[in-house]
């Protein structure tokens, strides 16, 4: 008999949905877990409530077969693996709220042998955290690693909890579970062992092993590497506009030396990672991270820095109409997340109201926060014919294949380097 035959997934979002449905069509009984009853509904319908490629005929198909149903309580299963949210606070702090509400929702229904994997992003120690908080709750079973005389997985009844985050990029995130490398921490050898196991039986990447704190860390170390590297360019961006220069260029001649790779400045850092991540390392180790808190504040400010500019090349155009061309955290794609393109269209809606015109290809409709300021929704082509200013905060493809006879009429702030046949403002 297979050891993983029913797993519970715990959050239906961009990785839980996906990461159910992949696993599901490996012939396993999936149980998603959500607690917001109309994401329920739709999984169960066999429809999506998230864009992402190729993800609605595959959850059409499991949903038909019977191999991924729904539900807003967990029941018995052999693997419980938590894919919620880790956001942050007011105070950029993490706030863990979900997971443990995560675990104490499935923790009734545990039972001897059961593998708990947590992929939401964690603060390091997060995973031994679970552990703990089982074996409190449940003291009649036992946890691996968690005080008990037989530890380490030595009793095949034991409870083995891992960590194992998710690395996937939004756009290709199917493809991206299946075939990238995976690493896996349990909070011992053995619950380690176990993770990869099950892993390896819809992962076709390589499933390395380590401790959960080094695996906790991995993930906020690729995220605070990226913040790193993108604030290097955000500040660049903001010397060359200060001494006239064009960052494009500087960074296209600086990137010919074969060292160097100066990734793309833009108007901030969005996403449900890049913006997030590193404040958890910064609240472990305030005293030592020094440069992911310059970093992110750097980020921040840049974003702050792009409204500041639009802000007075507005006022210089009093009765002109304002394209915001843009909202998602990055090209292509319908996520909102902490999107610094949100930040702008919101802060120029907020003072200039019906001025405002907002371009989102990947959107049916205005977001409410918008919304509300009176702003109107259009096409690229719409704002190209009635709007004088553009502001360009996304590098979707549709504002790329706008050619220069298009748009020589417009005053421009492109944040993203998409016009660069014209003067532009940084």
């Amino acid at each position: 008999m297979p050891e993983f035959q029913k797993i519970a997934v715990i959050g239906l979002g961009y990785i839980g949905l996906p990461t159910a449905a992949l696993i599901a069509s490996r012939g396993m009984q999936v149980l998603g877990v959500d607690a917001k009853e109309d994401v329920v509904r739709t999984v169960a319908a066999g429809t999506i409530h998230i864009s992402e490629p190729d993800l609605d005929g595959l959850v059409s198909k499991v949903v038909s077969s019977g191999a991924l149903t729904t539900a807003s309580k967990p029941q018995p299963a052999d693997v419980f693996m938590i894919a919620v949210p880790t956001p942050i606070d007011a105070s950029s702090r993490p706030d863990l709220s979900m997971v443990y509400a995560a675990v104490d929702s499935f923790v009734e229904v545990l039972a001897p042998g059961n593998l708990v994997i947590l992929e939401s992003t964690s603060p390091i120690g997060t995973t031994e955290g679970v552990a703990v908080r089982i074996a409190k709750m449940r003291p009649d079973l036992h946890v691996d690693g968690v005080g008990w005389e037989n530890g380490n997985g030595k009793d095949k009844g034991a409870i083995s909890v891992a960590y194992c985050p998710e690395r996937v990029l939004p756009g290709r995130i199917l493809t991206e579970l299946i075939n990238n490398d995976r690493c896996i921490g349990g909070v011992t050898p053995a619950s380690t062992r176990r993770a990869q196991r099950f892993y390896k039986s819809f992962v076709r990447g390589a499933c390395v092993a380590t401790t959960a704190r080094a695996a906790e860390l991995v993930k906020l170390t690729e995220n605070a590497f990226r913040d790193a590297n993108i604030a290097f360019a955000n500040e660049l961006s903001l010397i060359c506009d200060r001494f006239d220069i064009n960052v494009w260029e500087v960074i296209d001649l600086a990137n010919r030396h074969p060292r160097v790779n100066v990734l793309r400045p833009g108007p901030g850092v969005g996403g449900h990672c890049i913006a997030v991540d590193p404040w958890f390392i910064i609240d472990s180790a305030p005293d030592l991270a020094r440069l992911m808190r310059t970093s992110r504040d750097v980020n921040n400010d840049k974003t702050r820095k792009v409204i500041e500019k639009a802000e007075a090349l507005i006022d210089d155009h009093p009765y002109a109409s304002v394209a915001c061309c843009g909202l998602t955290f990055k090209a292509n794609i319908d996520d909102l997340r902490e999107s610094p393109a949100m930040e702008v269209a919101h802060a120029l809606a907020a003072k200039y109201g019906a001025r405002i015109k907002i371009v989102e290809p990947n959107l049916r409709r205005p977001p409410p926060e918008l919304a509300e300021f009176g702003v109107e929704f259009m096409t690229i082509d719409e704002a190209l014919h009635c709007c004088e200013i553009a502001i360009l905060l996304v590098d979707h493809d549709e504002f790329k294949m706008i050619p220069l006879a298009e748009r020589r009429h417009l005053d421009v702030i492109d944040t993203r380097g998409v016009w660069q046949d014209m003067p532009v403002r940084t």
